[in-house]
């Protein structure tokens, strides 16, 4: 499973808070987030971090919302909604469990887990994400609470974010490997 894969009720919810309304994105983004849980299960997969972080998220604020009968602006509920998902990657940096990790483990050799360099490889692009998280809540923050501000400033800074952070985990790991490969491959000649 993709990281991507695994934010997709997040882009259920964004979608929906915007062709509908923020309450209806976060019910979409519960159920989206409830149905890969449940989908990973029954697959024999691992639900991790990202994923239950994402239901409980999404749970939270829906019944918030619910029972207090919250009226959401756009950009406030999209604050809540990423200072969430900031919230559940600097968690996991935070308990030592970067939320990367696991999906690192599918694409990489069982030998090569231990690897101090493994870890910090995924310590580094959890980082770049929580990074990219900051930057969707700043982003947010200034759309709500600063009117001078165009919201185009908002939507270029939130996308130019996320495509970085795309872009440096499709990246990063083939540097990491080709930097420790040359070391290797000129001692074995």
């Amino acid at each position: 499973m993709s990281i991507l894969l695994s934010l997709s009720p997040f882009a259920v919810f964004f979608a929906l808070m915007r062709l509908v309304s923020p309450i209806a994105g976060l019910a979409g983004g519960f159920a989206a987030s409830l149905l890969l849980c449940l989908d990973m299960r029954r697959r024999g997969h691992s639900v991790k971090i990202l994923e239950i972080g994402s239901l409980v998220l999404f749970a939270a604020l829906a019944t918030c919302t619910w029972l207090t009968a919250t009226a959401w602006t756009v950009a406030r509920v999209r604050l809540a909604v990423d200072s969430g998902l900031l919230a559940i990657v600097m968690v996991s940096l935070a308990i030592g469990r970067p939320f990367t990790l696991p999906y690192a483990r599918e694409r990489v050799p069982e030998a090569l887990w231990a690897s101090p360099i493994f870890f910090s490889t995924n310590r580094i692009i959890s980082a770049v994400w929580g990074l990219a998280f900051a930057v969707l809540v700043a982003a947010d923050a200034t759309a709500e609470y600063v009117p001078a501000v165009p919201l185009w400033i908002d939507v270029v800074a939130s996308v130019a974010a996320f495509a970085g952070a795309v872009w440096f985990t499709r990246v990063y790991p083939e540097a990491v490997r080709r930097r420790f490969a040359a070391p290797a491959a000129g001692r074995s000649g």
